[in-house]
C-alpha cells in the first residue's frame, strides 16, 4: 500500500476505538491516511489521537472555527484511493443509503469518486433487521464493497454477529484490494442485461424469467478491473451505480436494438447476456383487453437478431461475446450460434443443470470459441462466474 491514499471515516460506534491501529497499519504499510469523524464518533475516540497517528488534521465538520477553513467534501472524495468507513452504525449506513449529508462525512461519500469499503459495526438484532439487510444489500448494489461483521461478543453482552471485522482484517482486505488485477483499465465496455418486455396491451406483455443478475455481476467485474461499461438494461430490480457506468433502461426489445446501433461503434467489447425476446406483438392495443372470447389470438412477428448486427457490424479490433442458454442439444446449438454471428466466443448454460439460468444466485457456464475448444467449469455465484469469463477474455483475446 506504499503511497495509497486512504480517506478513513469514523461513525459513532463503540469500535471506533480499535481504529487507532488501523490508522498505525496503514501508516506502517506506505499509506497516507486522512480521517473524517461524525460528531458523534467523537465519544468513543478523540480526534488529537488520530490526528497524531495519521500526521493530519481530523476534519470534524464542514467549518473550521479554529482556522477559519473550509473541508471541501468533493476534494477529499477526490484525493482519495479508497475510502474506507469503519465502523459503519447502522444510523449512518441509513443515511448513506438515503443520500443524507448532514455531516462532513456523508458529504465526502456522496461525492467520493474512488472505491468506498465500509465495516458495518451493531448488535445482534440491529445487524440482522431486515431494514440493515436491505440496506446493505443497497449500499453493494451503488458498488460499495462490505467486510461483513464478524461473530462474537458484543458491547451488549450478546453473541453473534454484528462484531466489527478486526483492524488487521480490514488492514488486509485494503491489501488485497489494491492488489487486484486492474487488466481492463479504460477499456470502453458493452453488455446488455435483463428480459425484453414486449407489449400486447397497456397492461401485458410477452417476457421471459431473465433478472438481469448475470448481466450486473459482469458489469461490477469489469468496473472493478479498471473498464467503463455501458450497460443496457432491459426491466429489472437488480440496482448498480458506479463512476464508471453509464446505465441506458429500455424495455423492448426494438428499444435495446436502437440503443446498442448507437454505441457499438464506440466500444472495444460486448458482452451480450440480455434475454431478448424473439417475437413481439404485431399490434399493441391502446386500451386494456377485455377477457370476452374463449380464446384470444395474437400475431407475432420476429424482433431484431441484435447480437447477429453487431457481429455483422464488428470492427476487427472488437470483441464480440454471446450467451446461449440451452435445453437440449445445448453445444451443437451454442456452436451454431457462435459461427452464425460471428461471436468471438459464446457463454453456454444449460436450464438442465441444477441452479443455472434465470433468476438463481449461481450459474454453471461453458465457454467455447471460435477456434472449436471449449472449457467448462463448476457450479459457482454469478459474481464468480463473471470472474471466469473477464479471465477467459483477458487470457485468449
Amino acid at each position: 500500500m506504499q503511497n495509497k491514499r486512504i480517506l478513513l471515516g469514523i461513525t459513532g460506534g463503540i469500535a471506533a476505538y480499535k481504529i487507532a491501529s488501523l490508522v498505525r497499519l496503514l501508516i506502517k504499510s506506505g499509506a497516507e491516511v486522512r480521517c473524517i469523524m461524525t460528531p458523534a464518533s467523537c465519544d468513543f475516540i478523540t480526534p488529537l489521537t488520530l490526528a497524531t497517528l495519521s500526521k493530519n488534521d481530523v476534519i470534524q465538520s464542514f467549518w473550521d472555527t479554529e482556522t477559519g477553513s473550509w473541508s471541501n467534501h468533493v476534494d477529499l472524495g477526490m484525493w482519495a484511493d479508497a475510502f474506507v468507513i469503519a465502523p459503519l452504525t447502522a444510523s449512518s449506513m441509513s443515511k448513506m443509503v438515503q443520500g443524507n449529508s448532514d455531516n462532513v462525512l456523508l458529504a465526502a461519500y456522496l461525492s467520493a469518486k474512488c472505491p468506498v469499503i465500509v465495516a458495518p459495526a451493531m448488535d445482534l438484532d440491529m445487524y440482522k433487521h431486515p431494514s440493515t439487510i436491505e440496506n446493505m444489500h443497497k449500499l453493494e448494489s451503488f458498488g460499495v464493497q462490505i467486510i461483513p461483521a464478524n461473530d462474537g461478543e458484543l458491547a451488549s453482552g450478546l453473541i453473534g454477529e454484528g462484531r466489527m471485522a478486526e483492524p488487521e482484517e480490514i488492514h488486509d482486505y485494503l491489501q488485497i484490494h489494491f492488489a487486484k488485477k486492474r487488466d481492463f483499465l479504460d477499456r470502453n465496455v458493452l453488455i446488455t442485461a435483463g428480459p425484453t418486455h414486449e407489449a400486447i396491451d397497456p397492461v401485458r406483455f410477452i417476457g421471459n424469467q431473465s433478472t438481469g443478475k448475470m448481466g450486473i455481476e459482469l458489469a461490477k467485474a469489469f468496473l472493478n478491473r479498471g473498464a467503463k461499461v455501458t450497460l443496457i438494461l432491459g426491466p429489472s430490480a437488480e440496482q448498480i451505480g458506479h463512476p464508471n457506468l453509464t446505465l441506458r433502461k429500455i424495455v423492448s426489445g426494438m428499444e435495446m436494438f436502437e440503443e446498442v446501433k448507437s454505441v457499438w461503434n464506440n466500444n472495444e467489447i460486448g458482452i451480450f447476456s440480455a434475454a431478448v425476446a424473439d417475437y413481439r406483438p404485431a399490434q399493441v392495443a391502446d386500451q386494456k383487453i377485455k377477457k370476452k372470447e374463449e380464446t384470444l389470438g395474437l400475431e407475432l412477428v420476429k424482433n431484431p437478431d441484435i447480437l447477429f448486427w453487431a457481429g455483422q457490424n464488428k470492427a476487427e479490433k472488437q470483441i464480440l461475446v454471446g450467451f446461449a442458454l440451452e435445453t437440449n442439444n445445448e453445444e451443437e446449438n451454442a456452436k451454431q450460434k457462435l459461427i452464425k454471428k460471428n461471436l468471438d466466443f459464446i457463454v453456454l448454460n444449460s436450464l438442465n443443470d441444477s441452479g443455472a439460468g434465470f433468476a438463481y444466485s449461481t450459474n454453471k457456464i461453458t465457454i467455447l470459441d471460435k477456434d472449436n475448444k471449449s472449457i467448462s467449469f463448476q457450479l459457482k455465484s454469478k459474481k464468480e462466474v463473471a470472474e471466469d469469463i473477464l479471465d477467459h477474455l483477458k487470457n485468449n483475446s
